[in-house]
């Protein structure tokens, strides 16, 4: 998902920055560790958030960047996630050099490709390999499913499936998922078509928030059948890409711990480009209480009103996120 123009922040595809939080407002002992769950059946331990990778392309100095990933991976914050196309490979790039001087080891490291044949699905990997600097990436994830074709494309012979099987075999990477923010119906028929294939991903990433609980629920429709299969689930949107800040439904806690609260999710990746929307993060990683039923109804019940048509979920309703349809080239090709 890319900008689909260069002064809109809410077609951004991580969303807005995450608001304006001053550094050392929340309080960050040294020993201060993001709690963690399991990843489905991976038998791999993860912290309950995870670091956006788009929002690292954002600050102006590189530096703030690589801070915000080793600080992160200090507080035992080690999901990483991240994407080929975000802001053309520099935030692949900059994560890469984060992981530098023993961090790599401290990090599940994951990141997504476009293409949906084998050919593009290589070269973008290849790519990927060598911006993050390592021989290995944790977890793969086929990024954007978000046509009702995806689920045959990325399991036709020549496919992405193909190219991702055989770098598992390689060892350039240890487990497969697959994204996407437009449609639970989507979501479905490509874990169906896996089923058919005899093939089962490792995870699945999806939007959670306080608003999709009311539209187009990927938490009310997905999460059961990623649970039932053992499948990973990584939440992402729990701001709803800024936009529910924007919309007033609700704050940037209450958005975050809501998402983590959702009965099933392994991880819930949020963005953070600057020192301080990271330290809010690790702070409530860190101290994180699940919200009660009660909480939680109330919350849904107040933001009712904003859910109404995916009016504030554009990603579900407009083509604004859509950075493969925005740049078919990307699904056949690893030129950015």
């Amino acid at each position: 998902m890319a900008a689909a123009s260069s002064g809109a922040k809410t077609k951004q595809a991580g969303g807005a920055p995450s608001g304006n939080v001053p550094e050392g407002k929340y309080a960050i002992p040294s020993d201060a560790r993001v709690k963690t769950r399991p990843l489905g059946r991976t038998g791999v331990e993860v912290s309950i958030l995870g670091l956006g990778g788009y929002h690292l392309g954002l600050p102006k100095d590189e530096q703030e960047s690589l801070r915000i990933v080793r600080t992160a991976l200090d507080h035992g914050m080690n999901f990483l996630d991240n994407c080929w196309d975000y802001n053309d490979g520099k935030s692949e790039e900059r994560m890469g050099k984060a992981l530098l001087g023993g961090y790599r080891e401290k990090a599940f490291l994951m990141t997504k490709l476009d293409g949906r044949t084998a050919e593009s699905t290589r070269g973008q990997l290849e790519q990927s390999l060598k911006r993050l600097q390592t021989e290995m990436i944790d977890l793969v994830q086929i990024h954007e499913v978000i046509r009702d074709d995806d689920p045959e494309r990325c399991f036709a012979n020549g496919g992405t499936i193909e190219a991702l099987l055989a770098a598992k075999k390689a060892g350039k990477l240890r487990f497969i998922g697959f994204t996407g923010h437009k449609d639970p119906r989507i979501h479905r028929h490509m874990i169906e078509t896996a089923r058919a294939n005899g093939f089962q991903f490792d995870t699945v990433q999806m939007p959670v928030n306080v608003l999709d609980a009311h539209y187009r629920s990927f938490a009310k429709e997905i999460i059961p059948l990623a649970q039932a299969e053992g499948i990973g689930v990584l939440g992402m949107k729990s701001l709803g890409a800024g936009l529910i800040l924007e919309s007033g439904a609700a704050s940037a806690l209450e958005c975050l711990r809501y998402a983590m609260s959702v009965p099933g999710i392994s991880v819930t990746i949020t963005g953070c480009d600057s020192a301080g929307v990271l330290e809010q993060a690790l702070f409530l990683g860190a101290n994180f209480a699940p919200m009660t039923d009660e909480e939680q109804a109330k919350l849904l019940a107040r933001t009712a009103p904003q859910a109404q048509n995916g009016k504030w979920e554009k990603f579900k309703t407009t083509q604004d996120f859509d950075g493969t349809e925005q740049h078919k080239q990307w699904l056949t090709s690893a030129q950015l």
